[in-house]
C-alpha cells in the first residue's frame, strides 16, 4: 500500500500547489522575502514606525461553509476569511501586514479550493495585505468527499501612540454604523435550520430579495472596511474606538470598545434592517431580541468619534461608498448597549 491508496493524493497536491502560485504571488510587496515552498513565510517590518505594534487575529467562516458546498459556489468564502480577521484587527488601527490560510477536505479537489484561494486572493487584495502562505490538508475520513474547512491568521502593525484601546473614548461620543454588505459569516446555524425547517431550497427565489436566489444573497462575501478606514485614519478624521460586529451582534461586540465605566444607548430605527434580515425574522418567526444577538442588522463596524465630527464622518464614508449613520451615543455606564 502507499499514501494514495490510503486516500492522500501527493500529486493532486503539488498540482493544487502549481495552480495557485501565480495568484498568491500577485498579492506580494516588496517587503515579502523569497517565496511559496519553504517552512515559513518572510515578511520585512516596514519602516517609519517609531514604536510599531503587531497585532495579529485569528478566525473562520462558520457553518456559511455549509451553503457554499451545497451549491458549489466557492469563490467568495476566502473573502469572508480575509474579512473576519483583517476587520478584527483593524478595530485597534492596525493595518494588515500579511495572512496566512488553513485548508483542510477529505478529498482535494484542486478546482474547488483554487476557488476558495482566489477569493482569499481577492481579500488580500482589498485589504492591502500579502498572503505569506499557508497549508492545505487532506485528511480522508475526517471531512466527507467534497467538505472542507479553513481557518485564517493575519498579522498587521500599529504605532504604539495611535494604538485604539478604548483610552481616547469619552462620554458623549458618538456611534457612526457603517452598512454590512448582508449576512457577513455569523448566525448560519441559525439560517440554515430556518431553511431546513420550512423545506426550503438554496435555489429559491423570493420577492423580498430580488432577483438573487436565497443561497447567492447569503453568500453574499463580507465587507471589507480596512482601505476606507486607513483612510480616514490617514486624513485625520477622529476615530477614537471601533467594533467589528460579529457573532452576538451589536450588544456583545459595540461595548467591547469602551472603557469600564462607559455604554452606549443605541437608538433603534436610526438606519436601515436589510430584507435579508427582515426575511429570517419573518420565515423563522424570530424575536428581535434573538435577531440583534446573533446577526448584524445591517451594521457590520461601528466608529466612535467626537459629537462635533459626526456629521463629517458620515459624510466621509458615505462618499467612500460606504452608508453610514449615527446610532447612539456613549453614556457612563458598565459597557453595556442600551435601547435594544
Amino acid at each position: 500500500m502507499d499514501y494514495q491508496d490510503a486516500g492522500v493524493n501527493i500529486e493532486a497536491g503539488r498540482s493544487f500547489v502549481d495552480k495557485i502560485r501565480r495568484s498568491v504571488e500577485s498579492t506580494h510587496s516588496p517587503k515579502v522575502l523569497g517565496g511559496l515552498g519553504g517552512f515559513g513565510g518572510y515578511f520585512e517590518l516596514p519602516t517609519g514606525y517609531e514604536n510599531p505594534v503587531l497585532v495579529s487575529g485569528t478566525d473562520g467562516v462558520g457553518t456559511k461553509l455549509k451553503i457554499a458546498q451545497a451549491i458549489n459556489s466557492h469563490h467568495t468564502i476566502g473573502i469572508d476569511l480575509v474579512a473576519m480577521c483583517v476587520n478584527d484587527i483593524l478595530t485597534s488601527g492596525a493595518k494588515p501586514l500579511f495572512f496566512l490560510d488553513y485548508l483542510a477536505t477529505g478529498k482535494l479537489n484542486p478546482q474547488q479550493l483554487s476557488d476558495v484561494v482566489t477569493g482569499i486572493v481577492e481579500g488580500c487584495r482589498l485589504s492591502g495585505c500579502a498572503l505569506l502562505g499557508g497549508e492545505t490538508a487532506e485528511m480522508p475520513g475526517f471531512y466527507a468527499v467534497g467538505e472542507y474547512d479553513v481557518a485564517g491568521f493575519c498579522v498587521g502593525i500599529v504605532e504604539k501612540s495611535k494604538l485604539l484601546d478604548g483610552s481616547q473614548i469619552n462620554v458623549g461620543d458618538v456611534a457612526i454604523g457603517l452598512s454590512s454588505s448582508g449576512v457577513h459569516s455569523n448566525g448560519f446555524s441559525l439560517v440554515r435550520k430556518i431553511v431546513e425547517v420550512n423545506n426550503l431550497n438554496w435555489s429559491d427565489r423570493f420577492e423580498q430579495l430580488g432577483e438573487q436566489t436565497l443561497g447567492e444573497v447569503v453568500l453574499t462575501p463580507t465587507q471589507i472596511y480596512v482601505q476606507p478606514i486607513l483612510e480616514a485614519l490617514k486624513s485625520g478624521l477622529e476615530i477614537k474606538g471601533m467594533a467589528h460586529i460579529t457573532g452576538g451582534g451589536l450588544p456583545e461586540n459595540l461595548p467591547r470598545c469602551l472603557r469600564e465605566n462607559q455604554s452606549i444607548k443605541i437608538n433603534p430605527g436610526t438606519w436601515p434592517i436589510l430584507p435579508i434580515f427582515q426575511w429570517i425574522a419573518a420565515m423563522g418567526n424570530v424575536e428581535s431580541s434573538a435577531m440583534f444577538h446573533t446577526f448584524n442588522m445591517g451594521i457590520g463596524l461601528v466608529v466612535i468619534v467626537p459629537k462635533s465630527k459626526s456629521d463629517l464622518s458620515i459624510k466621509w464614508f458615505n462618499n467612500q461608498g460606504i452608508l453610514a449613520y449615527e446610532i447612539g451615543e456613549v453614556i457612563e455606564g458598565n459597557r453595556e448597549l442600551i435601547g435594544l
